[in-house]
């Protein structure tokens, strides 16, 4: 999809509240990888993404950011930890290992799609083997059988709770990794002998799902599959590496663990800066590969970075610390906002829940007490206070009367919180 950087940024707007900058400075660079894509092949090859490093405390939407950009475009991505490269005792796969999971990711992306297109010439086979399965269970268990009834009850739905017996293949795939790309023993014999059936009870909706992808295995191409998720890994892959900061030692500091920070630096420059990993794939270069960084940088500054890995993040945008006003829209306005969710939820249960305007604005500014008086967990905090707010209705809640409308307002959130509140009165006397 070829959107304009004003159009994902209107995107992103749906989803996440402020923080312009950071919106702008992904549109661009997403924007520059269609450009790329229509240059000359020689020129493609001198063009190298604009990598981009966010500095922001938690919860103000760094993450989300570059996922909901991923999703927009359909881009392979992942998200790694930075600090998981420094855990005491990490032992087996390297840093190499964020490519590799992006190319798992892109292969089931890939995979989904082509069965997608194969459903239509697998759903006749699948539904012979799910009638023929269905007869068989009730055969077994002396039910009477009446094959043109049980395929009309089959198309109109009424089975799919049903369970039935039913052969698939049994297709363990072990895997082996020591300190370098996975070693696929499974697919190693594949060829050598059929593949094994196991009998397995399971519901009618369940084996159809089961079928559907043992079907479409056998005509899409896997060569293909693994060489097109190659292509988009390489071409529009998104690794999003959290938590930077947190491999970056205290100001040019030379201690022991600065030394080692330093070092799983050094290992993820040639990743960023591009280089190939091998795959079980095949072997992946990542030279054009989107890296999106994030911090919160509270102890160390991005300059504290070694020089040749920062100079591989050239876009650098500081994120703002949410608001009262913020926290209003997150709660109220964004697509599938926080109350759309919670309120839809309890409908399950006949709980017709509605948010006064004053109500919202008490939540907010309970949330930005909160994280003024303790952790700054930004967003995050919002979920806290809603599910402590709305406990004693989730809990009694059971759908077993009719629907009751539930009227959220400033008195009701008051009063939910009025111990937390004195704790708030308290704490500016305690030195």
């Amino acid at each position: 999809m070829n959107f304009t950087p004003r159009e994902i940024v209107e995107e992103l707007d749906k989803y996440i509240i402020g923080q312009a900058k950071a919106k702008r400075a992904v549109a661009i660079a997403l924007r520059n990888r269609y450009r790329r894509s229509k240059l000359s092949k020689e020129l493609r090859e001198e063009i190298t993404p604009k990598n981009i490093i966010m500095k922001g405390p938690t919860g103000v939407g760094k993450t989300e950011i570059a996922r909901r950009l991923a999703k927009l475009v359909k881009a392979p991505f992942i998200k790694i930890e930075a600090t998981k490269y420094t855990e005491v005792g990490y032992v087996g796969r390297d840093v190499e290992s964020m490519v590799r999971d992006l190319v798992e990711v892109a292969v089931r992306m890939v995979k989904d799609e082509q069965m997608h297109e194969s459903q239509a010439k697998v759903n006749p086979i699948v539904e012979k083997k799910l009638v023929d399965a269905i007869c068989d269970t009730r055969r077994a268990e002396n039910l009477e059988v009446d094959r043109t009834i049980v395929e009309n009850e089959l198309k109109s739905g009424k089975l799919e709770n049903e369970h039935i017996e039913i052969s698939v293949v049994d297709n363990p795939k072990p895997m082996l990794a020591i300190g370098g790309p996975e070693i696929n023993l499974g697919s190693m014999f594949d060829n050598l002998m059929p593949p094994r059936h196991k009998k397995r009870k399971m519901t009618v909706s369940r084996a159809r799902e089961m079928l559907a992808s043992e079907e479409c295995d056998k005509i899409i191409d896997q060569d293909n599959v693994y060489a097109e998720a190659i292509r988009r890994t390489e071409e529009e892959g998104i690794i999003f590496i959290d938590e930077i900061d947190k491999i970056i030692g205290k100001n040019g500091g030379s201690s022991n663990q600065d030394v080692s920070r330093e070092g799983v630096q050094r290992d993820i420059l040639p990743i960023v800066e591009g280089s190939t990993v091998a795959t079980k794939y095949g072997n992946v270069k990542t030279d054009f590969i989107l890296f999106i960084a994030s911090g919160a940088f509270h102890v160390s500054n991005i300059t504290d970075m070694i020089p040749e890995l920062q100079g591989r993040f050239p876009i650098r945008v500081d994120l703002d610390n949410l608001t009262k006003d913020d926290f209003k829209k997150i709660l109220s306005e964004t697509k599938n906002s926080i109350i759309l969710q919670y309120a839809s939820i309890l409908k399950v249960d006949n709980i017709d829940l509605v948010f006064t305007d004053d109500a919202i604005d008490e939540i907010s500014e309970m949330t930005v007490a909160e994280n003024e008086t303790s952790e700054n967990i930004g967003a995050r905090r919002l979920h806290t206070i809603m599910e402590s707010l709305l406990e004693d209705i989730s809990f009694n809640a059971n759908g077993q009367h009719p629907m009751m409308e539930v009227k959220i307002d400033r008195a009701y959130v008051q009063k939910a919180f009025s111990e937390t509140k004195k704790k708030f009165d308290l704490k500016k006397y305690v030195l």
